[in-house]
């Protein structure tokens, strides 16, 4: 990724833009609008403080001003702001919380890369284990 793609935005979903479905975009995404989807960055993500994200995030890193509901896996690290609401669970190699944010779920935090992505898989097989039996106790009823 060259310099310019750190500091120009490649891809935006303004304010008042609703999107249903997934989104996988490349670069630097600024998001202030409403997604019901995963969003897949190859970048940095910057969730504003009126966007509201109900699915799944995996970026490079990731700045969160509104409110997601899904779990946020960001390897080089996760920032919310105190206007941020997050419920699910963050995976980074670093976190900063500001005062304020409503946070609920698990946070996986390691600084060593070799560590992080260990326990980022064993995160991963742990979630696709209970989204499984999950599955299959609504099957049963």
């Amino acid at each position: 990724m060259s310099l310019r793609d750190e500091v120009s935005i490649n891809s935006l979903i303004g304010p008042g833009t609703s999107v249903l479905g997934n989104l996988q975009t490349s670069g630097f995404t600024r998001v202030d609008g409403d997604i019901d989807g995963n969003l897949v960055i190859d970048g940095k993500l910057i969730i504003g403080e009126k966007a509201r994200i109900r699915g799944n995030i995996s970026a490079k890193s990731a700045i969160i001003g509104g409110v997601v509901v899904g779990d946020i896996v960001a390897p080089d690290g996760i920032q919310l702001f105190s206007s941020a609401s997050v419920i699910g669970d963050m995976v980074a190699r670093n976190i900063r919380i500001d005062s304020q944010v409503l946070f609920q779920g698990a946070c996986i935090i390691i600084s060593d890369k070799e560590e992080f992505e260990k326990a980022k898989l064993e995160w991963n097989d742990k979630c696709v284990l209970l989204n499984k039996a999950e599955f299959v106790s609504q099957e049963n009823e």
